[in-house]
């Protein structure tokens, strides 16, 4: 292993050249255009992202790095990142899934930038090159997140700032004037929400956990609940804290600061370069965002995923009061309503789209008791559960009459309706824009809102053919691999066992792999030369070939109109799981892209064994499959194809020249 600077490491293989990039660039988008591909991410979380130059242990979205790696993947036709949720980590828990949904993670904050002259230098020279490191290069082409030593740095580092941000006020100088301007105007649109979760932080660090539920002194538990209802003692008890731990709570907003401002230059530079970040609303909140709107949650129950062959998922997310959404027939937002409302608000504040996580969590949530035990949910059959540990909400009664729907107004069916598509239009996001998270269990009355609102969907290629579901679900986005699942290069070794203990591989016997289909979808006119004899050879090759088909299915996943590339894909990453659901597994979350991530990218393309996407290759093949469904969509009309190929055959030759490119070896 060795520690390297930037473009210091020698290569054996061919790269587009600066010279060739632009071209390059066009080529691959003239190719979507001709395809009618609207939207293409590539699915990177914030920790996920490489270092550049020094290494803080974890990656930014936000930083210089960031910009490389967003420019690489524009280069090859990407117009967009589905992020992960971004807020700050729940202590102790590595997962975006319990992050706050307003304050940001102030791991993202870019160190480089601390160190420079634009922000007076608030982070020493020293202290920066004591803190981070060099990028560690080795063989492999993943690195992990080490969240400790992360930890340990931005304590240092943030510390540092914050005091030097102080002294260089006081001594004038005229970085620190400007920057206290912007923070000033930052704390008159914030601070109520700032300092609320500085004092959640102090009581946080106290008690050594963010479950409050567990402090020791009650009035700590429902401190904000009960200074909303007008106590006095809870106002005192509040300023006292605030009062014995001042620099604390002000540097938590300071670095609240410094995150946002960067988030907000960051957005301004991929304003100015045409691409997107797709932010994840996520369906929970963090315990600090729960301590603060304790209130409007329902007491119980907490928010989980049914599971028909085994227990339920335990998510220990809190649930909205149902009661608490609206005030009225009008749908006035309630408390609850509100707090919905700020979190889309807060998501879509420097993003130019949204996923939303868990749909179902809008609409029918699925709740799970929070004080059973997790051998109260194992039942048997497995599938028969046990209506007082777990249901859905529509099933929850209420306590006073028990022939009542706790939700009566069914409010929860609305939410959708007259909330979220409402604030979508504040933010001028299109319903069919957004990236409806929809992999769950499909209760009824989750299915009428979802037909009524006529939402789009996921559509997962993994149990689809895109010949028919393209037609079907046109505003579908699609999908070949998540965050949530296996490299797709390892689809084809998937296993499970049966009923009678054989244990056999069960994706190639799916009719969505069938290499029969893809080698017809991919190549569709009939009137092309020796068609069925490529088809034959094709059919052989994928039968034979494991890579080869995984191949053919994202040529077939670049013929939809909108789909996601998971990174670990795009870059040829086998040997590591990003996330895998309902584990405790020590890797979860920590996968990240390496430093010399373009190295490793062009080396794997130019191997004997790639395992990488070659977008051009995989492009021309996606370009001629569509030719091909336009030709016989005319009835192979001789002249229609002539026009058709006098538009696309340049591009189909330039694909073929970078996919070479891509595969040519260094001498």
């Amino acid at each position: 292993m060795r520690i390297v600077g930037v473009n210091s490491v020698i290569n054996f293989q061919r790269r587009p050249t600066k010279k060739e990039e632009p071209d390059l660039k066009e080529t691959i988008n003239e190719a979507y255009d001709l395809i009618g591909v609207k939207e293409r991410a590539v699915i990177t979380h914030g920790s996920c992202f490489p270092a550049y130059i020094r290494d803080f242990y974890i990656g930014s979205p936000y930083g210089k790095a960031a910009k490389e790696y967003n420019k690489f993947v524009a280069l090859y036709g990407f117009n967009s990142n589905q992020l992960g949720p971004g807020g700050e980590l729940q202590k102790g828990s590595t997962s975006p899934y319990n992050a706050s949904a307003f304050a940001h993670n102030r791991f993202f904050i870019d160190l480089a930038a601390l160190n420079s002259e634009k922000y007076g230098k608030l982070l020493s020279d020293e202290t920066y090159e004591k803190i981070t490191s060099g990028p560690e290069i080795s063989d492999k082409n993943y690195t992990l997140t080490d969240f400790e030593k992360a930890q340990k740095t931005y304590d240092t580092a943030l510390h540092e700032a914050y005091y030097n941000f102080k002294f260089n006020l006081i001594n004038y100088n005229p970085q620190a004037i400007a920057l206290n301007k912007e923070y000033q105007r930052f704390l008159r649109k914030n601070n109520l929400r700032l300092t609320e979760e500085g004092i959640f932080k102090v009581l946080s660090n106290k008690y050594g956990t963010d479950d409050y539920s567990v402090w020791s002194e009650p009035q700590d538990r429902t401190l904000i609940t009960d200074i909303k209802k007008g106590d006095s003692s809870a106002i005192k008890h509040f300023n006292r804290i605030y009062d014995d731990n001042y620099n604390d709570v002000e540097q938590y907003k300071f670095e609240q600061f410094i995150i946002t401002k960067q988030i907000k230059e960051h957005k301004k530079w991929r304003d100015e370069n045409n691409f997107k970040y797709i932010n994840d609303l996520l369906v929970g909140c963090s315990k600090m965002d729960a301590w603060r709107y304790e209130d409007v949650f329902l007491d119980d129950w907490e928010m989980g995923a049914y599971e028909g062959g085994g227990p339920s998922q335990r998510w220990h997310i809190p649930v909205i009061d149902p009661k608490k959404i609206f005030l009225n027939a009008d749908y006035d937002l309630n408390d609850g309503g509100k707090f919905l409302k700020e979190k889309i608000d807060a998501a879509l504040q420097y993003c130019e789209n949204l996923r939303i996580d868990h749909v179902m969590g809008l609409v029918e949530p699925y709740l799970l008791a929070k004080n059973a035990d997790d051998e109260d949910f194992i039942t048997n059959p497995s599938h028969l559960k046990n209506k007082n540990n777990e249901k859905y909400i529509s099933e929850l009664k209420d306590p006073e009459n028990s022939d009542i729907e706790y939700d009566r107004y069914w409010d929860y069916t609305k939410i959708i309706e007259h909330l979220v598509l409402p604030a979508f239009k504040e933010h001028g996001l299109d319903k069919n824009d957004a990236v409806w998270e929809d992999i769950c269990s499909w209760p009824d009355r989750y299915k009428q809102v979802y037909k009524e609102q006529d939402l789009p969907a996921i559509t997962n290629l993994d149990w689809a053919r895109a010949e028919i579901t393209t037609k079907e679900f046109p505003e579908n986005w699609f999908i070949l691999g998540n965050h949530d699942s296996p490299p797709v290069m390892t689809y084809l070794r998937r296993t499970a066992k049966l009923n009678d203990g054989r244990e056999v591989e069960y994706t190639r016997k799916q009719s969505a792999w069938s290499p029969e289909y893809l080698a017809g979808y991919l190549n569709m006119d009939d009137s092309r030369e020796n068609i069925q004899e490529i088809r034959n050879k094709l059919i052989e090759l994928y039968k034979n070939d494991d890579k080869a088909i995984v191949f053919a299915k994202f040529a077939e996943l670049m013929t939809t109109p909108k789909f996601q590339i998971s990174f670990d894909d795009l870059l040829g990453i086998t040997d590591i799981v990003y996330n895998s659901p309902g584990t405790a597994d020590d890797i979860n979350w920590k996968a990240r892209i390496v430093a010399d991530y373009q190295d490793k990218y062009y080396d794997n393309l130019s191997s004997d064994n790639p395992t990488a996407l070659n977008i051009p290759e995989l492009l021309h093949q996606a370009l001629q499959a569509k030719i091909d469904m336009e030709v016989k969509a005319h009835n192979y009309d001789a002249g229609f194809k002539k026009s058709i190929y006098e538009k696309a055959q340049p591009v189909l030759d330039k694909l073929q020249y970078y996919a070479d490119i891509l595969k040519e070896k260094e001498n």
